[in-house]
C-alpha cells in the first residue's frame, strides 16, 4: 500500500539535495510530484529519473511572488488539486563567523530565499487548500533554531523566522484542516 497514493505534492528546491530525495520518496509512495526550482537541467533530470507520469518540473524562483503563484496554479491545473507543499528551498551565505565580517547583501539574499520563499509558498498554497479544507504544508527548518553558532548569522536568523511563520500559519490554517509543520 502506498501512503501517498493519489496525492499531489509541490516541492520547492526539488532539483537537488533534500528536495530531490524527498521527491523520489514521495513518488515511491504513490504521489505525483511537481518540482519547482531554478535549476532547470537538474529539475528535468530528476523528473526523468522518477518518470514523466509521476513527476513534472516548473521553473520557479521562490523570491518572485508571481513564480510561486504560477507554480501552485500549474500544479492545480495539471492535477486538479494540491495536497502537499514542501517549502524546501534554502541557501546559505558565505560562512563568515564574525558578524562584523558579514555583508548586508549576503544577509538579505539569504533572508529573501529562506524566509520570503517560505512565506510565499504558504500564502499561495493556502489560497488553494483552504477551499478544499485539507492539505499539508511542510517547511524545512534547521538545528540553527536551537543551537547558537551552528551556522552563519543570516542562515540562523532565517530559520528562526521560518519557525515563527510556520507556527503562526499552523494556528491560522488548522481550522481549515490544513496541517502546517516543520
Amino acid at each position: 500500500m502506498y501512503r501517498l497514493e493519489g496525492k499531489i505534492a509541490l516541492i520547492t528546491g526539488g532539483a537537488s539535495g533534500i528536495g530531490k530525495c524527498t521527491a523520489k520518496v514521495f513518488a515511491q509512495h504513490g504521489a505525483k510530484v511537481v518540482i519547482a526550482d531554478i535549476q532547470d537541467d537538474l529539475g528535468h533530470r530528476v523528473c526523468e529519473d522518477i518518470g514523466p507520469s509521476n513527476c513534472s518540473y516548473v521553473q520557479c524562483n521562490v523570491t518572485d511572488e508571481e513564480q510561486i503563484k504560477d507554480g501552485v496554479d500549474k500544479a492545480v491545473a495539471t492535477h486538479g488539486k494540491l495536497d502537499i507543499m514542501f517549502n524546501n528551498v534554502g541557501i546559505v551565505d558565505p560562512n563568515k563567523t564574525r558578524i562584523m565580517d558579514n555583508d548586508k547583501s549576503d544577509f538579505e539574499r539569504v533572508l529573501s530565499v529562506n524566509v520570503t520563499g517560505v512565506f510565499l509558498g504558504i500564502k499561495h498554497t493556502a489560497r488553494v487548500m483552504v477551499p478544499s479544507r485539507s492539505g499539508s504544508i511542510i517547511s524545512t527548518s534547521s538545528v540553527s533554531t536551537l543551537i547558537g553558532a551552528a551556522a552563519s548569522h543570516a542562515y540562523c536568523a532565517s530559520k528562526h523566522v521560518v519557525l515563527g511563520v510556520t507556527r503562526n500559519a499552523a494556528v491560522e490554517l488548522g481550522q481549515f484542516g490544513i496541517r502546517v509543520n516543520l
